[in-house]
């Protein structure tokens, strides 16, 4: 495999990644149960296929086949979800070291992308729960709110 000039992160590099992963959670929790997990698991399948043609020739296929088999089970459980996510992780890391980068003109995207991918998969990790305020229903007798 040919040597690669591996492209230094800065200090951009790093927070943009956490911001896009604060979005995504903020987006995701927008999303109710139990559509939430079923969207998620299709998003994380998509996300599998991200880098084929990447550079890294049949492995790129081998990959999508693991995350994709992985999203199929996030469908009864956000720890798949997770570990899709994790695998995701690590593929963008081959691929900031030996390979193309996810956004063909931003050579740190990859690197980026496997921050953004390693703290969306510690939210899957906890179940997805919803960081909005949940809206309360009172009820129309006073009394119910003191049991």
């Amino acid at each position: 495999m040919p040597h690669k000039l591996v492209p230094e992160l800065g200090t951009l590099d790093l927070i943009v990644p956490v911001i896009m992963a604060g979005v995504l959670v903020l987006l995701g929790s927008l999303v109710k149960e139990p559509a939430r997990q079923r969207f998620m698991t299709i998003f994380v399948a998509g996300a599998g296929a991200a880098y084929l043609n990447g550079g890294l020739g049949l492995w790129e296929f081998a990959f999508t086949a693991l995350a994709t088999a992985c999203a199929y089970r996030g469908l009864q459980s956000y720890t798949f979800i997770a570990v899709a996510w994790l695998l995701h992780a690590g593929w963008d890391m081959l691929h900031h070291l030996y390979a193309s980068p996810i956004v063909f003109f931003s050579p740190t995207s990859s690197a980026g992308c496997a921050i953004t991918d390693s703290l969306i998969a510690i939210w899957f990790f906890f179940g997805a729960p919803s960081v909005l305020p949940s809206k309360r229903l009172h009820s129309a007798s006073p009394a119910a709110d003191f049991r």
